[in-house]
């Protein structure tokens, strides 16, 4: 079966016993929607996965004396601006591990920020001398165990994790 291309359409031909038909196929309209259905697929694989996360929530000691935070107060404290609690006590941000879908949607919903763009904001501030990065938690389970135990510290934690050993004082929700 003889394929020709002509003028951006594809021509197939198809010669039977009888009488030589010509079919005309619109290749480019196939061409163009399944290069659309692929670019669709590639930008869902694509999104931010922040959209699939479930409700992440700062939280701290119950022993901090901090009852509440807003936003700009976790920002500050967690990009290294303010070292204090509001209650006075030294802060001490955990992180979770980069490869902890929390720490992605944390810093999206908190800063709009990507994790490739957090490290670079850490990599000029340690260069300058000015600060250093939160404390890394090796687990969930180490975030709440360092929490739990230091009055000072302040982690974040899909909601579903908290437990009696940390308070919630910000909804980021997803």
């Amino acid at each position: 079966m003889p394929l020709f291309w002509h003028s951006g359409t594809l021509e197939i031909v198809i010669l039977d016993s009888s009488r030589p038909s010509l079919i005309r196929h619109r290749a480019m309209t196939v061409i163009t929607r399944l290069a659309g259905a692929l670019l669709l697929l590639v930008l869902l694989a694509l999104l931010p996965a922040t959209a699939c996360f479930a409700d992440v929530v700062v939280v701290v000691n119950p022993r901090s004396g901090v009852d509440k935070l807003n936003r700009d107060e976790v920002i500050n404290i967690f990009l290294g601006r303010f070292r204090q609690l509001p209650s006075g006590l030294s802060a001490l941000p955990v992180d979770l591990p980069a490869s902890y879908t929390e720490k992605a949607a944390f810093y999206h919903q908190l800063v709009n920020k990507e994790l490739a763009e957090i490290n670079a904001y850490w990599a000029r501030l340690m260069f300058s001398g000015r600060t250093t990065p939160p404390r890394q938690a090796k687990s969930n389970e180490d975030l709440l165990d360092l929490v739990g135990s230091t009055p000072g510290a302040i982690g974040y934690l899909d909601r579903a994790r908290v437990d009696a050993r940390v308070k919630v004082v910000l909804e980021l929700g997803p």
